[in-house]
């Protein structure tokens, strides 16, 4: 379908007839002027009850537009900002709301029903009613979705207040917990951003996932997850469109994109997996030569995939690598990958990547070895009430996020391998400890092992291992039944094995490659 790459073109406002700029969910549409104006309301809202520079307000939102007005609101008056994974367990949100000592919590009605009784003291929630489009995609109960008696509303909260007017501090960016690798998540929380770095962190997003003042955007993946939160920010406030569906559907999601003209996508490798799914006449049936600009991160995706995605769109999937601590580091644009196949690419400006051997030592060309970032487009963090766990992962300034790779002659990244205990399920972070740190608990279970195994749609499934407690004999289903008030959804294990023990080294230290390596092997 498409040649070659597209270039950014600027839209000119007397001869184009498409929609004005908008952010549209379900059947809402939200004009850019209205959502200024809501933003300035919520900014106004805060600094009314009193928060102002460093303080927290958290969200509790499925895709929405007020998740989008309340992350630039809080930003706006200095406040952080922290979106809350709605998929987790209610003792799982709990725990993030005391740790980040959110003073402010927005939520859907339906997702706070199950939370409400464990909402800190101190703690005002704000509720917004669940809109149609996500009862619908949910196939929620709608009495559910509506704000409680005695509650806040959060229309109500807006309009009786007066909009924010003054100079904006600098902003403090969001707070984006990861999952713990001792069991508990740690919340990121970066120092004030200066001009320059904000400057530097506007023209990465611009050059890595196709910010501009004409793009048309759509983003199906949760606001939640701190790439699709960044896109939405500037989409939504710099772009000319935002489409925000609330869950993915593959052939809606083609439908939109020639509906709405969209030019530019963020995504991860499985929707590029369900979209290839699709029969080829369904795929056909829609018009997606709009599209310029498709850049995914999360996880890794399989060369095949990404081959046969550009054999249909074309060369214009671009690839971003970082995390959490260390933002948007490397590049790799769709000639870069083409010559390159499986690169994560090259550094960004002001980035800088370290291949660190056994002893800390700096390796060369094509060796591999524990990968550590620096990036000067973003300002340092610190993990909030955690120190021990900062200090640990940096070496000389340079932050390691737990993979091992190599350079290669020309500089590009190539990921061989993870050093640390991570499942990536559909660009979804889990730690196995997080998971191991509530089977220990269960009566039914003397020793455990949880590790990732691959999978073509989701990239990688969680597995656990037990060894049952003397006199028991659990089975898949009463350990989950277990796990389910306790843990999110998504971290609850696909392949549950009962085994009599499992390999443990003389000193007591689980042989967990060992394990994976057998069953994947097909010998365990």
């Amino acid at each position: 379908m498409m040649t070659e790459l597209k270039e950014i073109h600027m839209r000119d406002p007397e001869n184009d007839s498409r929609t004005p700029a908008a952010v549209i969910t379900g059947d809402r549409t939200v004009s850019h002027e209205e959502m200024e104006a809501r933003i300035d309301k919520v900014a106004g809202a805060l600094l009314a009850k009193g928060l102002g520079e460093g303080q927290i307000v958290a969200q509790l939102m499925r895709n929405d537009t007020p998740i989008i007005e309340v992350n630039v609101g809080a930003r706006r008056v200095g406040c952080y900002s922290v979106p809350l994974n709605w998929h987790l367990a209610a003792p799982e949100i709990q725990f993030l709301l005391e740790d980040s000592g959110a003073e402010v919590l927005v939520a859907h009605a339906d997702l706070l029903r199950p939370v409400r009784d464990l909402v800190p003291e101190g703690c005002e929630v704000i509720v917004v009613e669940t809109p149609p489009s996500i009862r619908e995609a949910f196939r929620l109960d709608p009495a559910d979705c509506t704000v409680p008696a005695g509650e806040r509303n959060y229309e109500d909260w807006i309009a009786a207040a007066e909009p924010h007017a003054g100079e904006n501090p600098a902003d403090r960016g969001v707070i984006i917990y990861t999952s713990g690798t001792t069991g508990k998540p740690k919340g990121v929380m970066r120092d004030p951003m200066t001009p320059e770095e904000t400057r530097l962190n506007a023209r990465v997003f611009r050059d890595t996932i196709g910010i501009a003042p004409d793009m048309r955007g759509l983003i199906a993946t949760p606001l939640y997850h701190a790439s699709p939160n960044g896109f939405a920010r500037y989409a939504a406030t710099q772009g000319e469109l935002l489409v925000i569906t609330p869950r993915f559907d593959a052939e809606e999601f083609l439908a939109l994109i020639e509906k709405h003209r969209i030019n530019v996508i963020v995504a991860v490798p499985t929707i590029f997996v369900k979209l290839l799914k699709l029969p080829k006449e369904v795929r056909e049936k829609y018009d997606v030569s709009s599209l310029r600009f498709i850049s995914h991160t999360a996880s890794a995706c399989p060369v095949e995939v990404k081959r046969e995605l550009m054999e249909w769109v074309g060369p214009i999937v671009h690839e971003v690598y970082g995390g959490t601590e260390v933002g948007i580091a490397l590049h790799a644009s769709p000639e870069d990958w083409l010559k390159k196949p499986g690169t994560v690419g090259r550094c960004v400006e002001h980035a800088e990547v370290r291949i660190l051997g056994e002893n800390d030592e700096i390796l060369g060309p094509n060796e591999p070895g524990e990968i550590y970032v620096k990036n000067g487009t973003y300002s340092d963090f610190t993990y909030i009430k955690n120190p021990e766990a900062r200090a640990e992962c940096e070496k000389d300034g340079f932050i390691s996020i737990g993979d091992v790779g190599y350079l290669d002659e020309d500089g590009f990244l190539f990921i061989s391998d993870r050093k640390r205990d991570m499942i990536i399920f559909a660009g979804t972070n889990i730690y196995p400890a997080e998971i191991e740190s509530e089977l220990v608990l269960c009566p039914e279970v003397a020793d455990c092992a949880v590790f990732g195994l691959p999978d073509p749609e989701f990239g990688e499934v969680v597995a656990a291992y037990i060894q049952p407690a003397p006199g028991t004999t659990p089975d898949a289903d009463s350990i989950r039944a277990f796990l389910e008030p306790r843990i999110a959804k998504y971290k609850i294990p696909r392949r549950i094995e009962i085994v009599p023990t499992l390999p443990r080294e003389e000193s007591g230290k689980l042989m967990k490659r060992k394990l994976r390596d057998a069953v994947i092997a097909g010998t365990a």
